[in-house]
């Protein structure tokens, strides 16, 4: 029973923050995407993990918008096996064809078709939608093919997934 209770309190202490985004708050057009119709300034936000659980070996971070009208939602991100003495990632880590993101990391192809972060750009007067930004401490660095889709990726994270936090942050074109 302590043992169960450890691990609880070790997956507590896991905590996600920002400069750049906040729980429930709307993001700046910095973090919009540049294209399909969207003029932002595509840069993935600030992110710092702090609270790192034992037998933690790489990171992974996830940015997701449930709300997409895909039946699916919309990867915006996917970074995975940062190395596990990465606790953040600056603004604009997730610039694509660019070497920004910690050295032994992945960038997973995003729905937009490209590795590396795309922004917000829900469809215009569809409301609201919520991007989850989340990290995850891993058991292991995750072997995937090189073309692993975002659906594969989510399983092999989750399922090697130690400890995770979110900020959940909202964005709405009119």
């Amino acid at each position: 029973m302590s043992v169960l209770f450890c691990t609880a309190v070790q997956a507590d202490a896991f905590k996600l923050t920002s400069t750049d985004i906040a729980q429930g708050k709307a993001m700046s057009n910095v973090q919009e995407f540049q294209g399909f119709g969207c003029n932002g300034g595509n840069l993935s936000p600030q992110l710092s993990w702090s609270g790192v659980p034992e037998g933690t070996e790489a990171f992974a971070v996830f940015a997701y918008d449930p709300d997409a009208p895909t039946g699916s939602g919309w990867w915006h991100w996917q970074l995975v096996n940062i190395p596990k003495d990465v606790t953040s990632l600056a603004a604009g880590a997730g610039a694509t064809g660019e070497a920004t993101v910690p050295a032994g990391s992945t960038s997973i192809r995003n729905d937009y078709g490209v590795f590396g972060f795309g922004g917000a750009c829900p469809p215009e007067g569809h409301g609201v939608h919520r991007y989850q930004f989340t990290v995850f401490a891993l058991s292991k660095k995750l072997e995937l093919p090189e073309d692993a889709s975002g659906a594969l990726t989510g399983y092999m994270v989750r399922a090697n997934s130690i400890a995770s936090s979110t900020i959940e942050a909202l964005y709405e074109r009119k």
